[in-house]
């Protein structure tokens, strides 16, 4: 994971040294928004217009970040008005990497051979960590955003009049209880697997792993009284926990150390996994060969010999008991 300064690539892996053996995310720069009609975004960010073919996603489809963003894509049925293109799943000296014979998909957008220099192109001095998803505007050529979280509401809003979809993921009467977990899950269970992965200290990787958990049996607690995080209805809040669970078992609780639990040992949350990786759609958006790929082969200071283990076993397919809690899918907006 590498980084640009001042537009020149440094390979150069987090300084956890300077924050005590903490692993720091940085804060997504690049938040441009766009709009049905090209107005402001919601606090007042530069807006851009929906339309039909004029942004491409690139992704990763080993992140879970950008995982979010294929989940929505598909939900929302913009397969046909945004584009997509995924990196390598290995991301090594020269980070992720658009090499087809690794695993990409290639970029036919700017035929570009590395994903760095997507921001180099939105701008040539660009500082800051080299990450997807990224929002590609095809007709200014540059970087609209690369936050997820903020794409996640793009999605959900700025395309509804040219996709004629108007499944909403954040309804406005839950967005007070969608906000509140979804601070709780990003801080100890979507960024917690991280900060555990990446500690380079023994107190740091204990204080952090034990959050982790401590914030499972939270959502496990939740899930025994809620078919879905924010009740009846399926929401973002459902989608951003979703990707980092499907990872869980697969790669966090070996790779990173997140081994005081399996999901699979969670009554409810393992068959709420289940339910949402059945969910039409979401299953062709998981690709665990990308996934322990990435994870087991680009991480050297974590798995040095670089060996990709075969398992664990999952069994997604098997039926769940959500059914057992009240349910009504996706609201529809009004």
């Amino acid at each position: 994971m590498g980084l640009l300064i001042d537009g020149k690539w440094h390979d150069q892996w987090y300084d956890t040294d300077k924050h005590g053996g903490e692993f720091v995310r940085e804060s997504a720069k690049l938040r441009d928004w766009v709009t049905r009609d090209g107005a402001p975004g919601p606090d007042g960010q530069p807006g851009l217009p929906a339309e039909a073919d004029r942004y491409h996603l690139y992704v990763s489809l080993a992140c879970p970040w950008a995982h979010r963003t294929l989940i929505l894509r598909k939900l929302k049925g913009l397969d046909a008005l945004i584009g997509v293109s995924h990196v390598s799943p290995l991301m090594l000296g020269e980070g992720w990497s658009y090499d087809r014979e690794t695993g990409s998909s290639g970029d036919p957008v700017n035929g570009v051979a590395y994903h760095r220099e997507l921001y180099t192109l939105t701008d040539p001095r660009y500082t800051g960590r080299v990450t997807v998803p990224v929002l590609w505007d095809k007709q200014q050529k540059r970087i609209v955003n690369n936050e997820s979280a903020e794409l996640l509401r793009m999605l959900n809003d700025a395309f509804d009049d040219l996709a004629g979809n108007r499944l909403d993921f954040y309804p406005a009467d839950l967005r007070e209880t969608i906000d509140a977990v979804n601070a709780d899950v990003y801080e100890h269970i979507n960024n917690g697997v991280y900060k555990s992965g990446f500690a380079t200290r023994q107190a740091v990787y204990d204080k952090h792993v034990v959050a982790l958990f401590e914030a499972l049996e939270r959502m496990e607690a939740r899930l025994a009284e809620r078919r879905y995080l924010a009740g009846e209805w399926l929401t973002e809040a459902d989608v951003r926990l979703f990707t980092t669970l499907i990872r869980f078992d697969a790669v966090y609780h070996g790779h990173f150390k997140c081994n005081l639990r399996r999901i699979e040992d969670y009554p409810n949350l393992s068959n709420y996994l289940r339910e949402l990786f059945q969910w039409p759609g979401v299953k062709e958006t998981v690709d665990f060969a990308h996934i322990k790929r990435h994870y087991y082969y680009s991480h050297d200071t974590i798995n040095p010999t670089r060996i990709v283990p075969r398992g664990p076993l999952l069994e997604l397919e098997r039926p769940h008991d959500r059914e057992r809690l009240a349910g009504q899918g996706i609201r529809e907006k009004g």
